[in-house]
């Protein structure tokens, strides 16, 4: 192993090392003042139950387990720029994000510690633990039903999800939940769910964690290996696009079109369309990404030129993946 600190490796030699040699540490790390405001939260509300929070692979909290994982690429910036590089995105990259995420999984957390999720009240207001998690689950994005707080309306995707989106719009500091969410049948769970919590005030929980599920200090693969497999992951199977879609943005050479390359043009101006597209959408970045990939390809094939002013086409490209991905997220197929 190179003599050279990992902090200082290229990208290519920082990937050959193990996630476990990397030894990090939430200690004096940019996550640790925000845990400790997590815990002063929940403190406030007079909740006596600290689930630990720990390094992982990736966020979530273990089925059952009041402990939450945060991801191990912040603990260190030289690893959240390789994250950013790689997946062109850092989930919980901001303070603000951070502690979204963060209030999220301790709903999950205090839902493990005090068994909520196996109670008839928490059945009647939220659902069944028990319902299976759908692959692509359809939101309703006006429904009033359900409070927003993560991006994708995410408490519509499970009844889980819905008790820990409502917990974290209660916890937030200085969110008048009463007032945001007066004429919305979603504030029926919010007034419950206060209730929960003035109930198990003070009292210890149930459950604690004895483990840390995917602890990052005992992952012994490699960096290299742990993106291949998360690109893989969130690499969607995305169906083939319409050739006549890419004709009405940019003509074919043989139409005598002296413009440069399509598929130059979007790779030149790849990041405002990603940025535009994922503004409006919310969607991974890395999902629109290999949309435009694809993009590209098709274009080079078809020898597809540019034939309009450069700000008109990034515009029809931005809508046309937009709409793509807003029907991908509503149906979980891509339709014309």
């Amino acid at each position: 192993m190179s003599s050279t600190p990992w902090t200082e490796l290229a990208d290519d030699a920082l990937l050959e090392w193990r996630i476990c040699d990397l030894r990090l540490s939430l200690a004096d790390s940019s996550l640790e003042p925000l845990i400790t405001q997590l815990h002063q939260e929940i403190a406030t509300q007079g909740i006596v139950a600290r689930p630990p929070c720990y390094l992982g692979d990736e966020w979530f909290c273990e089925e059952g387990v009041p402990a939450i994982s945060i991801p191990f690429y912040l603990a260190h910036s030289r690893l959240s720029r390789l994250e950013e590089k790689l997946m062109l995105n850092v989930e919980g990259g901001t303070r603000e994000e951070c502690l979204k995420l963060l209030r999220h999984e301790m709903g999950h957390a205090l839902m493990y510690a005090y068994r909520l999720n196996r109670t008839r009240r928490f059945r009647a207001i939220f659902g069944s633990s028990a319902e299976p998690y759908e692959e692509n689950y359809h939101p309703r994005p006006y429904s009033k039903s359900y409070v927003i707080h993560l991006d994708n309306w995410y408490a519509q995707s499970h009844p889980d999800e819905d008790f820990a989106e409502t917990f974290a719009v209660w916890l937030t500091p200085d969110q008048d939940w009463r007032a945001r969410y007066v004429g919305w049948k979603a504030l029926e769970k919010l007034m419950a769910l206060d209730q929960m919590m003035r109930e198990i005030a003070g009292t210890a929980p149930r459950v604690t964690a004895t483990h840390f599920a995917h602890e990052a200090s005992r992952l012994t693969r490699r960096l290299k290996t742990h993106y291949q497999r998360k690109r893989k992951t969130y690499a969607a199977d995305f169906p083939d696009f319409y050739d006549n879609d890419l004709r009405r943005l940019f003509p074919a050479a043989a139409e005598g079109v002296a413009r440069g390359s399509a598929a130059i043009f979007l790779r030149t101006h790849r990041r405002p369309i990603l940025a535009a597209v994922n503004r409006w959408t919310k969607t991974r970045k890395y999902h629109i990404a290999t949309i435009l990939r694809q993009l590209m390809e098709r274009c080079r094939t078809l020898d597809l030129r540019v034939a309009r002013p450069e700000h008109e086409l990034i515009m029809d490209v931005s809508i046309y993946l937009t709409a793509l991905m807003m029907t991908y997220l509503h149906t979980g197929k891509f339709k014309r």
